[in-house]
């Protein structure tokens, strides 16, 4: 725990946490319960984790920024794009509260059944973890308040811009590089009403599927 604070104080004086509920959230999800043994006594060093096919848990400051620039709030249904290990969604499950639902999309079925274990372990039943296609989105619980995407598309799939509610917030990492991203920010004002905004410059995996990247 002394090396969660660490981190949280850190974050909080580099300005990627602003606000209280983030600062809260992530300090009491334990990071560590999301990492493989190997990895484990990494969990409180700000750096992305390799994980297996090609994959990485997103480093604790992007966590924070993502968490910070959805406006996240008791209650809201969300949608994630790129389970991992389930550390993100557990961070934004936490902030929501008992009444709030996220449903989180993993296309690597492995990495969908190891979410699925660390969320029961770490008592986030308010996480649904689907095997899928995740620029399909999720029709069966859309509309959704925010959308999120921690992987990088060439543009932001249609799906899931169809599936924002309005008023919403979709946030995903764009570019065609895939060494440099930019994180893009959706807010839906009306049915077809859309203000785009640009975060600056991220690096994240590839975005596989029918709305993003062909599976090589």
């Amino acid at each position: 725990m002394n090396k969660r604070r660490e981190l949280v104080n850190t974050l909080r004086n580099m300005g990627y946490i602003k606000t209280d509920k983030v600062k809260k959230a992530m300090l009491n999800v334990p990071r560590e319960e999301f990492m493989t043994p190997e990895t484990r006594d990494l969990a409180y060093l700000d750096r992305p984790i390799p994980l297996k096919h090609g994959q990485t848990i997103s480093a604790p400051h992007m966590v924070a920024m993502i968490c910070e620039q959805l406006s996240l709030k008791p209650g809201m249904n969300v949608l994630e794009i790129g389970t991992g290990f389930g550390y993100n969604a557990a961070v934004v499950a936490e902030i929501l509260g008992p009444e709030g639902h996220v449903y989180t999309i993993e296309r690597i079925e492995s990495l969908k059944e190891r979410a699925e274990k660390n969320l029961i372990k770490t008592g986030f039943t308010n996480v649904a973890v689907i095997h899928g296609d995740g620029t399909a989105g999720y029709p069966e619980k859309a509309p959704y308040d925010r959308i999120y995407a921690t992987a990088s598309a060439p543009k932001i799939p249609d799906p899931l811009v169809d599936q924002l509610k309005v008023g919403g917030r979709l946030l995903a990492p764009i570019g065609e590089d895939p060494n440099y991203q930019e994180l893009i920010c959706i807010l839906r004002g009306g049915k077809t009403e859309y203000q785009t905004f640009n975060l600056g410059g991220v690096v994240f995996v590839p975005m596989i599927g029918e709305h993003g990247w062909p599976e090589e």
